[in-house]
């Protein structure tokens, strides 16, 4: 195998097809000469005729006989299975696609993405992971997670695509009927009111609290928690002020009492983006699938880099 051309295969497939060394030729775009040398390279390689001169044309030796479906069959496996770029029938597939989501990412994709890709495809399925940021690199590079979409600034580097979904920025969330705040956050109400202070694994919070620093605003942070899902029902039952993204306030104002506010302060705004790894650039499902997450959530034609 280490010296055997495996191009001689197609050689010997049009030979036994043919039975012509010119009609050979004229197939495979050589002269003549070249395939009466690739046939003495498969004599001398097989140790057999192979074929041998006749009135009716080279006609094939037993051992050729015996050796031609094989050969057919190995070349038909590569233009089927090798050379062929395979095709993606979302009707028909049947695949898991991995997407690392954060807790808060979920709320604003997930029920939009599921609704879509029942219906276009029923056989997929998805399993959210929620990755630390310093393995989610390598999770992608071994193709552990298809896509990553949200907020991830460490997702960077030559092997990655990035696609800009939206940009997002926050909004207060307060009780409705808050005593202190009538229809408008106030810097004042913002300094002087208790807030809530979500530390997740998702790195858009960080940017807030970045900001705040920076600009030197303090503010009571009465309660630290892990989790966005206790959010919503501990700020409409308090009277404690929390700053989300945009689009997760949106989400939290249809499952509880609360009220959304646009901050007292020019708040930074970022991107969301989808990422993929350049393993994964070309698969037609991974492709497919980027697709229908730029549909549903892109502002505007994005291109990856």
């Amino acid at each position: 195998m280490d010296n055997f051309d495996l191009n001689l295969l197609r050689v010997f497939d049009a030979l036994h097809r043919h039975g012509h060394l010119g009609k050979v030729a004229q197939e495979l775009e050589l002269s003549q000469p070249a395939i009466s040398y690739s046939l003495k390279k498969l004599r001398d390689e097989l140790g057999d005729a192979l074929f041998v001169k006749t009135r009716q044309g080279m006609e094939p030796t037993p051992r050729a006989r015996q050796l031609a479906p094989v050969i057919q069959s190995v070349l038909a496996e590569i233009r089927e299975r090798v050379l062929t770029a395979p095709g993606f029938e979302p009707q028909r597939v049947q695949r898991t696609f991995r997407i690392a989501m954060s807790d808060v990412g979920e709320m604003v994709f997930l029920p939009r993405l599921l609704e879509r890709l029942t219906s276009l495809a029923p056989g997929i399925n998805v399993s959210t992971v929620s990755t630390p940021p310093n393995a989610l690199m390598s999770a992608l590079q071994r193709s552990e997670i298809d896509l990553a979409v949200g907020y991830f600034p460490d997702l960077d580097g030559v092997d990655v695509f990035q696609q800009r979904l939206f940009k997002h920025t926050f909004v207060c969330l307060v009780r409705r009927g808050h005593p202190a705040v009538h229809g408008k956050m106030t810097k004042k109400a913002f300094a002087e009111l208790p807030h809530a202070v979500v530390q997740a694994e998702g790195r858009s919070q960080e940017i807030v609290e970045q900001y705040l620093k920076e600009q030197g605003i303090t503010r009571r942070e009465l309660l630290h928690s892990p989790h966005f899902l206790s959010i919503p029902m501990v700020i409409a039952r308090t009277n404690l002020i929390v700053t989300v993204p945009a689009a997760v306030g949106e989400v939290f104002a249809q499952i509880a009492d609360v009220a959304v506010l646009e901050p007292p302060y020019k708040m930074p705004s970022f991107d969301l983006k989808q990422h993929w790894h350049r393993s994964q650039h070309d698969d037609p499902g991974n492709r497919w699938l980027r697709g229908i997450v730029l549909e549903l959530f892109g502002e505007s034609k994005s291109t990856a880099s």
